[in-house]
Protein backbone atom coordinates (compact mmCIF):
# COMPACT_ATOMS: atom_id res chain seq x y z
CA UNK A 1 0.00 0.00 0.00
CA UNK A 2 1.50 3.73 -0.88
CA UNK A 3 1.27 6.24 1.63
CA UNK A 4 -0.71 8.63 0.54
CA UNK A 5 0.40 12.49 -0.47
CA UNK A 6 -0.08 13.61 3.32
CA UNK A 7 1.51 10.99 4.60
CA UNK A 8 4.55 11.79 6.97
CA UNK A 9 7.79 11.15 6.71
CA UNK A 10 8.65 9.29 10.15
CA UNK A 11 11.02 6.48 10.13
CA UNK A 12 11.23 5.54 13.92
CA UNK A 13 10.15 2.00 14.42
CA UNK A 14 12.44 -0.09 11.77
CA UNK A 15 9.05 -1.66 10.58
CA UNK A 16 7.47 -0.43 7.17
CA UNK A 17 3.97 -1.57 8.68
CA UNK A 18 4.32 0.55 11.46
CA UNK A 19 5.84 3.20 10.15
CA UNK A 20 3.23 3.69 7.33
CA UNK A 21 0.66 3.67 9.86
CA UNK A 22 2.09 6.74 12.33
CA UNK A 23 2.64 8.40 8.70
CA UNK A 24 -1.10 8.19 7.79
CA UNK A 25 -3.58 7.77 10.83
CA UNK A 26 -3.55 10.35 12.89
CA UNK A 27 -4.70 8.52 16.15
CA UNK A 28 -1.85 6.03 15.57
CA UNK A 29 0.55 9.40 15.66
CA UNK A 30 -0.98 10.42 18.52
CA UNK A 31 -0.82 6.38 20.38
CA UNK A 32 2.36 6.37 19.48
CA UNK A 33 3.53 10.29 21.26
CA UNK A 34 1.39 8.86 24.37
CA UNK A 35 3.61 5.54 24.54
CA UNK A 36 7.00 7.44 24.16
CA UNK A 37 8.40 7.44 27.33
CA UNK A 38 10.06 5.18 29.68
CA UNK A 39 10.53 2.54 26.40
CA UNK A 40 12.70 3.03 23.16
CA UNK A 41 11.36 5.09 20.66
CA UNK A 42 10.52 2.22 18.35
CA UNK A 43 8.95 0.73 21.22
CA UNK A 44 6.35 3.19 21.87
CA UNK A 45 5.74 3.60 18.22
CA UNK A 46 5.67 0.23 17.30
CA UNK A 47 2.39 0.41 19.01
CA UNK A 48 -0.24 1.72 17.17
CA UNK A 49 0.39 -0.86 14.87
CA UNK A 50 0.28 -3.40 17.31
CA UNK A 51 -3.03 -2.54 18.46
CA UNK A 52 -4.18 -2.19 15.10
CA UNK A 53 -3.46 -6.00 14.34
CA UNK A 54 -4.92 -7.21 17.86
CA UNK A 55 -8.12 -4.88 17.53
CA UNK A 56 -8.76 -4.86 13.64
CA UNK A 57 -8.68 -1.22 13.76
CA UNK A 58 -7.65 1.81 15.04
CA UNK A 59 -11.06 3.70 16.05
CA UNK A 60 -11.43 6.32 18.89
CA UNK A 61 -15.10 5.67 19.68
CA UNK A 62 -14.31 1.77 19.63
CA UNK A 63 -11.50 2.26 21.85
CA UNK A 64 -13.28 4.53 23.76
CA UNK A 65 -16.26 2.51 24.68
CA UNK A 66 -14.11 -0.91 25.06
CA UNK A 67 -14.26 -2.73 28.00
CA UNK A 68 -10.93 -1.77 29.91
CA UNK A 69 -9.94 -5.10 31.39
CA UNK A 70 -10.73 -6.48 27.46
CA UNK A 71 -8.57 -3.27 26.14
CA UNK A 72 -5.70 -4.00 29.07
CA UNK A 73 -5.24 -7.55 28.12
CA UNK A 74 -4.84 -6.12 23.93
CA UNK A 75 -2.26 -3.78 25.55
CA UNK A 76 -0.24 -6.19 27.60
CA UNK A 77 -0.18 -9.71 25.39
CA UNK A 78 2.95 -10.13 24.29
CA UNK A 79 4.96 -8.14 22.47
CA UNK A 80 3.54 -5.65 25.10
CA UNK A 81 2.45 -2.30 23.59
CA UNK A 82 4.84 -1.02 26.73
CA UNK A 83 6.80 -1.61 29.52
CA UNK A 84 3.35 -0.14 31.62
CA UNK A 85 0.75 -1.59 29.51
CA UNK A 86 -1.80 -1.36 32.63
CA UNK A 87 -1.52 2.39 32.88
CA UNK A 88 -0.92 3.32 29.32
CA UNK A 89 -3.91 1.23 28.27
CA UNK A 90 -6.33 3.26 30.58
CA UNK A 91 -4.37 6.68 29.47
CA UNK A 92 -5.22 5.33 25.70
CA UNK A 93 -8.69 4.90 26.24
CA UNK A 94 -8.65 8.57 28.35
CA UNK A 95 -6.99 9.98 25.06
CA UNK A 96 -10.00 8.55 22.55
CA UNK A 97 -12.49 9.35 24.69
CA UNK A 98 -11.24 13.12 24.66
CA UNK A 99 -10.87 13.21 20.56
CA UNK A 100 -14.66 11.61 20.40
CA UNK A 101 -15.78 14.05 22.80
CA UNK A 102 -14.06 16.84 21.70
CA UNK A 103 -13.11 16.59 18.59
CA UNK A 104 -16.15 13.99 17.43
CA UNK A 105 -13.82 11.31 16.65
CA UNK A 106 -11.74 12.92 14.61
CA UNK A 107 -8.12 13.34 15.71
CA UNK A 108 -6.43 14.92 12.91
CA UNK A 109 -8.99 17.72 13.37
CA UNK A 110 -6.66 18.67 16.54
CA UNK A 111 -4.45 20.27 13.99
CA UNK A 112 -5.91 20.31 10.19
CA UNK A 113 -8.27 23.29 10.83
CA UNK A 114 -5.63 26.04 9.91
CA UNK A 115 -5.95 27.26 13.86
CA UNK A 116 -2.80 28.94 15.15
CA UNK A 117 -0.15 27.21 17.06
CA UNK A 118 -0.83 27.93 19.92
CA UNK A 119 -4.10 26.83 19.59
CA UNK A 120 -3.28 23.39 18.19
CA UNK A 121 -0.66 23.11 21.16
CA UNK A 122 -3.53 24.26 23.93
CA UNK A 123 -5.73 21.24 21.66
CA UNK A 124 -2.48 18.99 22.31
CA UNK A 125 -2.49 19.74 26.18
CA UNK A 126 -5.87 18.75 27.01
CA UNK A 127 -5.38 15.43 26.15
CA UNK A 128 -4.28 12.60 28.45
CA UNK A 129 -0.84 12.41 28.56
CA UNK A 130 0.31 15.49 26.60
CA UNK A 131 2.20 17.51 29.20
CA UNK A 132 4.61 20.61 28.14
CA UNK A 133 7.38 18.78 26.40
CA UNK A 134 5.38 16.18 24.67
CA UNK A 135 3.06 18.91 23.37
CA UNK A 136 6.03 20.84 21.88
CA UNK A 137 7.79 18.11 20.35
CA UNK A 138 4.32 17.13 18.61
CA UNK A 139 4.17 20.17 16.72
CA UNK A 140 7.68 20.18 15.47
CA UNK A 141 6.34 16.52 14.51
CA UNK A 142 3.68 18.14 12.18
CA UNK A 143 5.67 21.05 11.28
CA UNK A 144 8.97 18.81 10.50
CA UNK A 145 7.85 15.59 8.94
CA UNK A 146 4.21 16.38 8.13
CA UNK A 147 4.18 19.88 6.80
CA UNK A 148 1.84 20.99 9.02
CA UNK A 149 3.46 24.37 10.34
CA UNK A 150 0.23 26.56 11.68
CA UNK A 151 1.59 30.33 12.42
CA UNK A 152 3.88 30.59 15.83
CA UNK A 153 4.84 26.71 15.35
CA UNK A 154 8.40 27.72 15.88
CA UNK A 155 7.90 29.28 18.89
CA UNK A 156 5.27 26.74 20.73
CA UNK A 157 7.54 24.04 20.02
CA UNK A 158 10.72 25.55 21.36
CA UNK A 159 13.88 24.23 21.20
CA UNK A 160 12.29 21.32 19.32
CA UNK A 161 11.95 24.07 16.02
CA UNK A 162 15.67 23.64 15.67
CA UNK A 163 18.08 21.34 13.60
CA UNK A 164 19.87 19.99 16.03
CA UNK A 165 18.51 16.06 16.35
CA UNK A 166 16.98 16.11 19.74
CA UNK A 167 13.58 14.16 19.12
CA UNK A 168 11.38 12.03 17.36
CA UNK A 169 10.42 15.01 15.00
CA UNK A 170 13.95 14.77 13.75
CA UNK A 171 13.57 11.07 12.57
CA UNK A 172 13.46 10.19 8.93
CA UNK A 173 15.51 7.26 8.48
CA UNK A 174 17.66 4.77 10.38
CA UNK A 175 20.35 7.01 10.42
CA UNK A 176 18.80 9.39 11.86
CA UNK A 177 17.47 7.63 14.59
CA UNK A 178 21.12 6.94 15.63
CA UNK A 179 22.03 10.59 15.30
CA UNK A 180 19.09 11.13 17.99
CA UNK A 181 19.90 8.58 20.12
CA UNK A 182 23.91 9.16 20.39
CA UNK A 183 22.91 13.28 20.58
CA UNK A 184 20.47 12.18 23.65
CA UNK A 185 23.53 9.99 25.09
CA UNK A 186 26.01 12.91 24.73
CA UNK A 187 23.21 15.00 26.80
CA UNK A 188 22.82 13.06 29.22
CA UNK A 189 26.08 12.14 29.85
CA UNK A 190 26.75 16.38 30.40
CA UNK A 191 23.56 16.18 32.93
CA UNK A 192 21.55 18.49 30.76
CA UNK A 193 18.23 17.80 28.86
CA UNK A 194 16.90 17.24 25.24
CA UNK A 195 15.71 20.57 25.71
CA UNK A 196 19.01 22.39 26.46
Amino acid sequence: MAPPDTAGTLAVTGDPDADLLVNTDPLALLIGMLLDQQVPMEWAFRGPETLTRRLGSLDPSEIATMDPEQFEAACREKPAIHRFPASMAKRIQALCQKIVDDHGGDAESIWSDGAPATEVAERLRSLPGYGPEKTRIFVAILAKRFGVAPDGWEEVAGPFDDGTPRSVADIDSPEALATVREWKKAQKARGKTKQE
